[in-house]
């Protein structure tokens, strides 16, 4: 077969699924900051493409809630208020919690292998100087989630818990940047714990550690923002 044969035209559709999907990868890693405003033209000059697909990318995007439309027509990452945060913590405990114990008995002797391997990596990834670090370490820990939740095999759990870490974007980038802040335990620790659980097939403890993991990460967020406001009440009533 001619290489031309191999290939197919990319049309309008595939275009604006592949926009759609850039932006809804860079938000689930946590790529834009709490409150950051999205300009079509600016987010269609850096993927190189016509304004068409960004918007209607970004109408996507608000309908699954990753995204918040304002009254001036701009829309925006949503920024971070502490009803959220509980509401996502809560709703990312139950779902994947329910994913975790669906996938103990359909896992085997490769899918922990993988699951030390990504963890490995990701621990190395913390300790590198790579500038890309956040990103990289964000992905590496949606690998490792995703590596156990995929052997749940459902198909309808699944795609909730995906728009779960849609809308939670705001929440992993500020906690990636609090992990290095905090050194009481490294950002892996519930990793290897839920790898030994689930080894044991001891479903309780496997989704002690899955929610362990989850809420780690959102406590770090809620206790910095409730530092923030205490510190301006203090300041406005010195």
């Amino acid at each position: 077969m001619s290489p031309r044969g191999a290939l197919s035209p990319v049309g309008r559709e595939t275009l604006h699924d592949r926009v759609y999907a850039e932006l809804r990868r860079s938000l689930i890693h946590g790529m834009f900051d709490a409150g950051a405003m999205l300009r079509i033209q600016d987010l269609a000059t850096t993927l190189e493409t016509s304004t068409m697909p960004v918007r209607e990318a970004l109408g996507r995007l608000v309908s699954e809630q990753a995204l918040e439309s304002l009254p001036n027509r701009t829309v925006r990452v949503p920024v971070i208020t502490l009803e959220r945060l509980d509401d996502l913590a809560r709703a990312r405990c139950l779902i994947e919690g329910e994913l975790t114990a669906l996938a103990l008995p359909n896992l085997g002797p490769e899918n922990f292998e993988t699951l030390r391997s990504l963890t490995l990596d990701c621990e190395a990834a913390f300790r590198s100087d790579d500038p890309d670090k956040a990103h990289l370490t964000s992905e590496l820990n949606h690998a490792f989630h995703y590596a156990v939740y995929g052997a749940a095999r459902s198909a309808v759990l699944i795609p909730i818990a995906e728009s779960l870490w849609l809308q939670s974007g705001p929440y992993v980038r500020a906690a990636a940047q609090l992990h290095d802040e905090q050194r009481d335990i490294s950002a892996t620790h519930h990793h290897w714990g839920l790898i030994e659980a689930l080894e044991a097939g001891d479903r309780d403890a496997s989704v002690k550690a899955l929610t362990d993991d989850i809420t780690r990460s959102f406590n770090l967020v809620r206790r910095r923002f409730e530092d923030e406001i205490a510190n301006r009440e203090t300041q406005a009533y010195g």
